[in-house]
This record gives structure tokens, C-alpha cells and sequence, in this order.
């Protein structure tokens, strides 16, 4: 199969959908890749490196996505809408349940759709969520740590705290892969942690990690309201496959947070669970509102993207390497089938934007 792999162009994107190491399986299986030149600049990835491992490079956009699969980290964005048409198989971030302009774009093209978050093993796990999951959950408790220094805009709150002066409170909303990183690197810090989540199941099994430097709180409506006030640092962790994230703390809860505290939504992919909170970018990734520092950048592993390549295609390859082959009988991967000829596959997708079907 020919694979195409473009540069991404969301702001400050600088992961690839393919390291040279997966370039270098792909063609020992058969396959014809073609990178955009400076695809991989941004990771740490000359074109040298791809043409190494066998790649071809392309200066032309337009021909990398004339391929029959293209290979990308993040969703289509309107400037990349005239490339997609019927007889392309695209594999990559959709998240479109928070997304009705692309889901609309990708039906009338008639492409062939698969989205790395939806695919799904046996036991609901989402094995290539999860480790952009953990990425990101880390990378939440530094960039809030970074955002309530007084200079960016926070009230001055060191997370770990000093002898003789209380260290920070961090609030976790989901003890899924990205609560659980997010706590992980809190009590690293020294913060006092508390996460709240539905799952009392979930609950028990932090504690066999964590033990006593949690604070676990079963979620509901009550809960969240007598804690959020206290956050210095707020986290949003919650997950709905496939669906838009539910709003969990409203305007009201945001006015009663601290001045200068500090909120981090890794949902706002899918929508977010913070009502205040809309999507920002690396580039301006914070704004104040109700006196709150509100970071919302959706693609937080790109800040990282050395890492976050590698981890991505450490998962996505047997996937890829299975769709190139035609092996699309996969089960896992055949729930990770999103859009396909003009049809909306997935059955959350088929609810949400039942209109569209």
C-alpha cells in the first residue's frame, strides 16, 4: 500500500504520524511511504533520517494525501477539508463527537475514516488513547504548576510547598489514565491530591497505588462543589468514549475558586467538563476568566513531541501495518472505524449526529 504521511499544521503540532523506525517496518512489509518534507522536523526527524529508512520525500501536500492511506496525528483541519475524497483510507485523531463541521466534511467526501481513540479492545481499553493519555495527565500537573506562578498569571502557589508552609491542593476530576498520571506526578511534587470519580472500583484500585497520599472521593454533584472551591490547581480528567464530555463544573463553581488558581481540561477534545473553558492553543495557551487561569490546549502531547511520536507509533503501528495489509476483520480496530463512504459507522457517533445518518 501507499502511505502518506503531511506535515501537521495544527499551531505548534510538531508530532508525525509516523517515526522513521515505523517507516523502516512498513517498507520491510512491502509498503511505499511518502513523508512531507519537514514532517518530522519538529520531533527531532530530518528528512535524512526518513529517507534512511526507505521513505520517499514529497514537497507537495496535495500528492502526500493522494496516497491510499494517510497516516496523520491530528484531526483534518479546514485547510486540509479540499484533500479528503473518496477511495483514501485516513488514520488518526478525529474526536468527533465535539466536531459536527468535520464530521459533515468527512461524510460528504465519501473517505474511509478510522480514529485512533476509537479504537477499543475487548475489555474497553483504549490502547492508542492511553498513551497520549498518560502523557498528557503529566503534563497537565507541569503546565499547571508553570500557570500559577505570578508571572503567568496564578496566585504564586508552589506546588510542593516548603517546611513550615502548606504545599498546593490539586483537584482531579476522573481517576482514568489521565488521573491517574496527574496524580502521580501531584504527589511526586509534594502536592496535597485529592481525585474524585464515579467508579468506586476505580477508587479502590488507586489506593492499592497510592495508598494514603490520596485523597479519593466518589463523584457526584455534592462532592464537586465542596471541593473545587478549595483547588489551587483543578484537573479535568473525564472520559466518555466516543462522546462529549459532560459538563461537571459550572460558571457559579468556577467564581468560587481561589483568584489566581488554576485549571487544566485535558477533555476539551471532547468538549470539556469545565463550563468557563474553551479551547486555546500553544501559542496562547491560557486566559483569565472569573479571575481563574484557564489553560485548554487540546493537543498537549505536541509539546512534547519527541516523546509523544515515539510512545503514539510504539502503539499504532500493529494497526497500521494491519490496515495496510487489508486486515480490517480486527475487532478492535473495526470499532475504531468512524466514517466510511458517505456513512457515519460508529454507533455513538450515529446517536449523536443522527440527523447526518
Amino acid at each position: 500500500m501507499k502511505i502518506g504521511v503531511p506535515k501537521e499544521i495544527k499551531d505548534q503540532e510538531f508530532r508525525v504520524g509516523l517515526s522513521p523506525a515505523s517507516v523502516k517496518v512498513l517498507k520491510h512489509d512491502g509498503h511505499q511511504v511518502y513523508i512531507e518534507s519537514g514532517a518530522g522536523d519538529g520531533a527531532g526527524f530530518s528528512n535524512q533520517d526518513y529517507r534512511d529508512s526507505g521513505a520517499c520525500i514529497l514537497d507537495n501536500t496535495e500528492e502526500i494525501w493522494q496516497q491510499e492511506m494517510v497516516v496523520k496525528v491530528k484531526e483534518p483541519l479546514p485547510a486540509e477539508y479540499p484533500y479528503l475524497r473518496a477511495g483514501c483510507l485516513l488514520f488518526t485523531y478525529l474526536h468527533l463527537a465535539a466536531n459536527r463541521r468535520l464530521t459533515t466534511r468527512l461524510l460528504e467526501s465519501g473517505i474511509n475514516a478510522y480514529a485512533y481513540e476509537s479504537v477499543e479492545l475487548a475489555d474497553g481499553r483504549l490502547p492508542l488513547l492511553t498513551p497520549m493519555s498518560i502523557i498528557a495527565g503529566r503534563l497537565a500537573v507541569q503546565f499547571g504548576a508553570r500557570y500559577l506562578e505570578k508571572q503567568q498569571g496564578g496566585r504564586g502557589v508552589l506546588l510542593s510547598g516548603i517546611p513550615g508552609v502548606a504545599s498546593g491542593e490539586v483537584v482531579i476530576l476522573g481517576g482514568g489514565v489521565v488521573g491517574t498520571e496527574s496524580a502521580r506526578i501531584a504527589v511526586g511534587m509534594g502536592a496535597r491530591v485529592t481525585v474524585l470519580d464515579v467508579n468506586p472500583d476505580r477508587l479502590f484500585y488507586l489506593e492499592t497505588i497510592f495508598g494514603s497520599r490520596l485523597e479519593l472521593i466518589l463523584s457526584n454533584s455534592v462532592q464537586i462543589e465542596a471541593i473545587v472551591p478549595k483547588a489551587d490547581l483543578l484537573i479535568g480528567a473525564v472520559l466518555l468514549p466516543g462522546r462529549k464530555t459532560p459538563i461537571l463544573v459550572s460558571r457559579d463553581l468556577v467564581k468560587q475558586m481561589k483568584a489566581g488558581s488554576v485549571i487544566v481540561d485535558v477533555a476539551i477534545d471532547q468538549g470539556g467538563c469545565i463550563e468557563t473553558l474553551k479551547t486555546t492553543s500553544h501559542s496562547e495557551p491560557t486566559y483569565i476568566e472569573e479571575d481563574v487561569v484557564h489553560y485548554g490546549v487540546p493537543n498537549m502531547p505536541g509539546a512534547v513531541p519527541w516523546t509523544a511520536t515515539q510512545a503514539l507509533n510504539n502503539s499504532t503501528l500493529p494497526y497500521i501495518l494491519k490496515l495496510a495489509q487489508n486486515k480490517k476483520d480486527d475487532p478492535a480496530l473495526s470499532r475504531g472505524e468512524n466514517v466510511r463512504e458517505h456513512q457515519l459507522i460508529h454507533p455513538v457517533l450515529r446517536e449523536i449526529f443522527a440527523d447526518l445518518t
